[in-house]
């Protein structure tokens, strides 16, 4: 290990439930002298792991500006910091721009993974998105807003390949969401709307997606809510069996055991 290397770790929070956070996430808070965590979606209740004595900052409020100059600032002092993400930083947690303007400082980074909403969505759906034969590929994606998605990949183009799908950011666009998977996944099919995945007041909507919209109005979700679109979804809540995975079936042959 380099000496004196000391990192700002940019770590995953995970969906919401403390718990969720990885072992190493929560022994990065635990050790943490600074924590800027994104208050808009990071529930107060996973700082429960870090010390007493931890300056702690709310980043709801602040430009990116302002929240590399207080990370610099600390790690003028040698401190150890954390910025705390909601989910995975990977996925829509904006590190980037963060990073790059860190290492313009000569600041190094270090990034911990987190559990993104759709996993642990998918954990209280008993729900597994690759089911086989039917769906092999899982698209993380949303729909155009404010922030812009290239015309590649726009969620009709995605949506075109029917394959399971969990559609991040767009509750507030649920009517063209409806539209575009009436037309590729059929209006009569069941999709789900998962709301404040893992906090103690999450609730996960089954709906024909021709319901999408009066699902959303009708329970007032207006933000922190997955839409999840295809055949999965299905086979989760009605239990629908499938073709069987050739990986414990007998007949078949691999590394580690000989059909019977």
């Amino acid at each position: 290990m380099i000496e004196n290397f000391n990192p700002v770790i940019f770590a995953g929070a995970g969906p919401g439930d403390p718990e969720l956070i990885t072992v190493k996430g929560q022994k990065a808070l635990m050790a943490a002298d600074l924590v800027v965590y994104a208050g808009s979606l990071v529930p107060k209740e996973l700082l429960i792991w870090t010390k007493a004595s931890a300056d702690v900052f709310d980043s709801a409020g602040m430009n990116l500006d302002e929240i590399v100059d207080i990370i610099v600032e600390a790690h003028k002092k040698d401190k150890k910091i954390v910025r705390l993400h909601t989910g995975d930083p990977s996925l829509y947690g904006a590190i980037h721009e963060q990073i790059a303007m860190l290492k313009q400082h000569e600041i190094p980074c270090m990034v911990i993974p987190g559990v993104t909403a759709a996993f642990a969505a998918a954990a209280s759906m008993n729900m597994e998105y690759t089911l086989p034969e039917i769906s092999q590929t899982l698209i993380f994606t949303r729909i155009s807003g404010r922030t812009k998605v290239p015309d590649l990949e726009s969620l009709e183009l995605l949506a075109s390949h029917k394959t399971s799908m969990a559609i991040y950011l767009s509750v507030s666009h649920t009517e063209k969401v409806k539209e575009i998977l009436s037309k590729y996944y059929g209006e009569n099919s069941l999709c789900a709307v998962a709301y404040k995945v893992s906090y103690p007041d999450e609730k996960i909507y089954y709906t024909k997606i021709k319901d999408l919209l009066l699902t959303v109005k009708e329970n007032e979700i207006k933000r922190q809510a997955l839409i999840i679109a295809g055949k999965a979804v299905a086979s989760a809540k009605h239990g629908i069996n499938s073709i069987k995975s050739q990986l414990y079936d007998s007949n078949f042959s691999h590394g580690f055991r000989s059909k019977k």
